[in-house]
């Protein structure tokens, strides 16, 4: 039955593998065609963007003055600090790990025994090639040797708007911030996720990657570029049920 399964899953990636490759052909040795301008809100898949957004509060305006409740200006802190305001998360990752190990253990035992007389007085010399002179030698010797490194660096630096998605009861912001840059068929998604302290927010409404609790930060690419150094699907599904 798994094998049943396994080739259905083979043929129906064949067959989206035949139906792309024949798309590809007909687009041999034209420019990539415009789309045309339309309404989006009525195109297949639209989705309303839904965000969390802080609880409404009453406007109130109080006698002989400018200023009103929830108002974002007047010298008032644009810092975030409220379910659904925005700040930008500044990303500086430059990272160097290099660690050397190496390991060398040696063990040698020798032990010798002159039992050969007593045996041979013992069975009368009946044994042959046992004498008097005969011994028993125990040889044993263990080498071990092993060593190990690591070299690992990672650089990356640049910054990302972020949402302020819950408020903790210590007052902690849980932010979440997501970017999707398309250069012809490659997609570049760019994810960041953690806790900060509203303290930490600069005057600018910024905040440093490294103040960022739990931290989850992703950095990768999905198109064509990414997908010429993936497997094929049936390496992988390979690698995956072979046993060695």
């Amino acid at each position: 039955m798994k094998i049943l399964k396994l080739l259905i899953s083979l043929l129906a990636l064949s067959s989206l593998g035949a139906c792309a490759a024949a798309e590809r052909l007909t687009q041999i040795g034209q420019a990539p065609a415009l789309s045309s301008i339309e309404n989006p809100t009525a195109q297949e898949g639209y989705r309303p963007v839904v965000m969390p957004m802080p609880q409404p509060e009453v406007v109130s305006y109080q006698p002989n003055s400018l200023f009103r409740n929830g108002a974002r200006g007047f010298f008032k802190d644009q810092r975030a600090r409220r379910v659904g305001d925005i700040l930008t998360v500044k990303i500086t990752i430059a990272d160097r790990a290099a660690i050397s190990n190496e390991t060398a253990r040696s063990r040698k035992s020798v032990n010798s025994a002159g039992v050969g007389g007593v045996l041979g007085s013992i069975f009368n010399n009946v044994v042959p090639g046992l004498g008097g002179s005969s011994a028993i030698d125990v040889n044993s010797g263990v080498t071990d040797g092993g060593n190990g490194s690591v070299n690992r660096a990672e650089n990356l630096e640049t910054s990302v708007a972020a949402v302020v998605t819950q408020i903790l009861p210590n007052g902690n912001l849980v932010i979440e911030g997501r970017q999707e840059v398309r250069v012809n068929f490659e997609v570049r998604d760019l994810l960041i996720a953690g806790i900060v302290r509203p303290e930490d927010i600069n005057a600018d409404n910024t905040i440093a990657s490294s103040k960022i609790a739990e931290a989850r930060i992703a950095y990768g690419g999905r198109g064509q570029i990414t997908d010429v150094q993936q497997p094929r699907y049936g390496q992988q599904v390979l690698d995956a049920i072979l046993p060695f």
